[in-house]
């Protein structure tokens, strides 16, 4: 989970053990824009232009806001650093996760708490941040140069085994909720679960709640029975806001081609993470990230394939007090019992070569020198999630 309280890259999976640079010939991360069309591989398809790019509807599905410091306290107000990032990213809406997962005690109040910290954020940057509960907010996030911020939860542990909370979160501004997080609950299986037992009772009458409220269902971190038994079950289109291909990395937290390729018959859009999971071992590189984001393409079409990142729009700093602190959050959460089989204390969560706040732009330019059309890099970069969000929040 990316909390306001945690305000950093990566915060839902592994601790870093070792500094990881981008590979030999690769990119080293900066906040700097590449330059226009005079690199090797640009020569060949030009660039993605910075212009398009600044124009163009960026979403990160899944996300959060602020830099890395261990030092700040759990309620501690976003950063001028952190104001700047949100700014430079480019990103004109982010997914931004409200609550606490996993099963436990006090989640509704710590969830309302998380909301109401936020709202202090909006209200002191109203200038640089807005909140985003209609699809009509998009384009007005994007026109007035705001980041648009879209309360998302993942997990349902936060409405205390209560359906009628839902509507609560609703109307404080939730507009995306995950049914699990790769463990079992109330409503379903998550993707660690080895009996892939699916939707429970309830878990089939909380779709229906999701379909009644105008909430996008977002079936990431769970089973894949879970996953296809909630594409099945729901009436309006649903996303997998982060995860990534299990054809290319057979891990849970990946999804299979069947899910995929069902999601996106019923409208739905996968967002790719940029984690370890990219991977079966070892630090992910662009090129994993790139494959798993063509493969996905291959499988669902263009119009059904975005990105959400699972880490902070600012990059991460490769010093011992971040990989002290990732080192201390992994071990964390494997004695809470929901971390995911992928996630290792020697792997980095994040993808070095894009280690910074235009991450999306850099990787444009990466997706166009390997000849993908601008119009398909639109779509990647925002448009399919915006088409998506608009369509499931604005319905009559």
């Amino acid at each position: 989970m990316i909390s306001r309280r945690q305000l950093i890259g990566g915060a839902a999976a592994a601790a870093a053990a070792a500094i990881v640079q981008p590979r030999s010939g690769a990119r080293a991360a900066s906040n700097t824009a590449p330059p226009a069309a005079n690199g090797p591989r640009a020569a060949a398809n030009g660039a993605y232009p910075r212009a398009r790019y600044d124009q163009a509807v960026v979403i990160d599905a899944l996300g959060g806001l602020g830099e890395f410091n261990p030092d700040a306290p759990d309620d501690a107000p976003l950063s001028a650093r952190g104001l700047s990032d949100a700014r430079e990213s480019g990103v004109t809406v982010v997914n931004f996760t409200v609550n606490d997962v996993g099963n436990g005690p006090n989640k509704f109040m710590a969830a309302v708490k998380n909301i109401a910290d936020l709202e202090r954020e909006l209200a002191l940057h109203p200038d640089a941040l807005m909140k985003v509960v209609r699809g009509r907010d998009i384009q007005i996030a994007k026109s007035s140069k705001r980041v648009g911020i879209v309360y998302g939860c993942q997990d349902t542990t936060m409405l205390e085994a209560d359906l009628k909370n839902l509507r609560v979160f609703a109307n404080l501004g939730v507009r995306i909720v995950q049914p699990t997080y790769n463990v079992r609950n109330l409503m379903g299986d998550g993707c660690i679960e080895k009996a892939d037992g699916g939707l429970s009772k309830m878990g089939y009458d909380f779709v229906a709640e999701m379909n009644k409220l105008n909430l996008l269902l977002d079936l990431s971190h769970a089973g894949p029975r879970t996953i296809a038994e909630g594409i099945a079950a729901s009436k309006a289109p649903m996303a997998i806001t982060h995860t990534a291909c299990r054809a290319l990395a057979d891990l849970p937290r990946n999804t299979r081609d069947s899910e995929l390729k069902a999601l996106a018959d019923r409208g739905g859009v996968a967002g790719l993470y940029f984690m370890p999971f990219l991977r079966e071992s070892g630090q992910p590189h662009a090129e994993d990230l790139i494959r798993h984001i063509e493969h996905a393409v291959n499988v669902c079409g263009e119009d059904h394939v975005g990105l959400g990142t699972d880490g902070s729009l600012s990059g991460v700093p490769m010093t011992d007090a971040y990989l002290t602190y990732f080192k201390k959050q992994a071990q964390a959460r494997a004695a809470a019992g929901f971390a995911a089989p992928g996630e290792s204390a020697d792997v980095l969560t994040v993808v070095p070569e894009y280690n910074e706040p235009l991450r999306f732009y850099r990787l444009a330019n990466d997706l166009k020198a390997k000849g993908w059309p601008d119009s398909r890099i639109d779509k990647l970069l925002g448009a399919n999630f915006a088409r998506l969000f608009a369509q499931v929040w604005d319905t009559a």
